[in-house]
Order: C-alpha cells, then structure tokens, then sequence
C-alpha cells in the first residue's frame, strides 16, 4: 500500500513538490479546523533540533486523507495512511536540515513573488493584498504564520533543486531514451522530436527521483530520528 502511494506521488508531482500541502493553498483549506503553530501541541517526531507537531501531523494526515480518496482509486488503510504522512514530514525536516548544511536562504523578496504568484491570493490576475488577509483570516492564519511556512517550504524546495540539477544523463542513459522514441512511428518529423524529449525528460525526472531518495535516505542516517507512533 505504501508503494501504491508513493507511486501516487510520481503521478501527481505537485504534491510531492508542495510537500504534503504547506505551499498549496487548496491545502490551507481546513487548517483552520487545527489552528497552527510551529512548536504547537505534543511532539509526534524529532529530527535532529527540529520536530515535528502532533497538530501538523493531524492537519497533513487529514489533507492527505482528502487528496488520495479524490484522485487515487481504492481504499487506504488509517495505518498506511498515517506512516505514509509522518515519513513524509519527517523527510520535509530532512530537507530543512539539508537547505541549512548547503547554505542556502529565502530572501523577503523570494517569499514576496513566491506568495503573490498563488492564483487564489489573486484578483483579475493581480495580487490582491485584502484578498490574502480575508482567506488567511477565514482558515485561522495570519500572514506572519502563512509567511514562516511558506519560507520553510521554498527552502526546502530549494534544497530539492540544488540535488536536482546536479543529476544529468550518462551516454548510455541518452541511448536508452532514444531507444524509446524508436519504437514509436512516428511519420511527422517535429512530432518525433517531441517524444524523443519527451523520452529524455522522462528518464532525466526517473535519475532525479532516484537521487532525492538517495540524498534523502543518506542525510537521515546521520540525523537522530525519533518517531512517537503511539501519538500517531
């Protein structure tokens, strides 16, 4: 089931990429039902000097909940569910620590274009500040809170970028996505050199899925990891 999920995420990258939703604002949405804190509640994680809280855990797993009963077929079991949730957060920390060792940063200018450029912040495709406050203040954030989650998110994302852009094809892995396009038939010649990119791509996003978890799993074994599961 956990393979099920994770193969969920290679279908839908934006939620890998908005990390269990914090950068989402159609994740937002029912946070309200938690309140928010970054130190709030009892700790169900500790990675490193970082934590993970049991109301971020509740808000993740619930948004999680949503998200897979919409878009993936089939049932989840409330345990697979919750391991998949905390494993996920605890990965997201991972990130913050790895952001932290490359030395990298969010500038306010960063935070400010990532925020304003959220389509639901918007209003006739322009950044409407009162519209921001309203839907912030009708789910129980402030833009203060709003604003130390999306930084935590855009570092993170950075991180992931940094280790991304450092994966390129070897030779035979060029031959391989050429090999793809081969078998295809296709008589017209610029829709032949779209799917051999196509092909390229797809092998490229493969390599770098790959070395996310590699990174991922080698930062962790040089973290203290404590998961509280009977919190879960």
């Amino acid at each position: 089931m956990i393979k099920i999920l994770r193969l969920a995420n290679e279908r839908y990258p934006w939620f890998l990429a908005s990390t269990i939703g914090f950068i989402a604002i159609t994740f937002i949405i029912g946070m309200g039902w938690w309140g928010f804190g970054e130190h709030q509640g009892t700790v169900v994680a500790s990675v490193g000097d970082l934590s993970v809280s049991q109301d971020e855990f509740k808000r993740a797993y619930e948004n999680t909940y949503r998200f897979y009963k919409d878009k993936v077929p089939g049932e989840f079991k409330d345990e697979t569910i919750k391991q998949y949730v905390v494993e996920q957060l605890v990965d997201n920390q991972v990130w913050q620590i790895a952001a932290k060792n490359m030395g990298l940063a969010v500038s306010e200018e960063d935070l400010r274009d990532a925020i304003r450029q959220i389509p639901e912040f918007q209003k006739n495709g322009t950044f409407d500040p009162e519209q921001y406050r309203r839907l912030l203040a009708a789910n129980h954030l402030t833009p203060p809170i709003f604003e130390a989650m999306e930084a935590k998110e855009l570092l993170g994302n950075r991180a992931r970028m940094v280790v991304s852009n450092a994966v390129t094809l070897t030779p035979s892995e060029l031959a391989e996505a050429q090999a793809l396009t081969l078998r295809q038939t296709e008589s017209d010649p610029a829709k032949a050199a779209a799917a051999k990119d196509r092909a390229i791509q797809d092998v490229l996003l493969q390599k770098q899925q790959r070395a996310l978890i590699a990174y991922t799993q080698a930062l962790k074994a040089t973290i203290a990891i404590n998961i509280h599961r009977e919190l879960l």
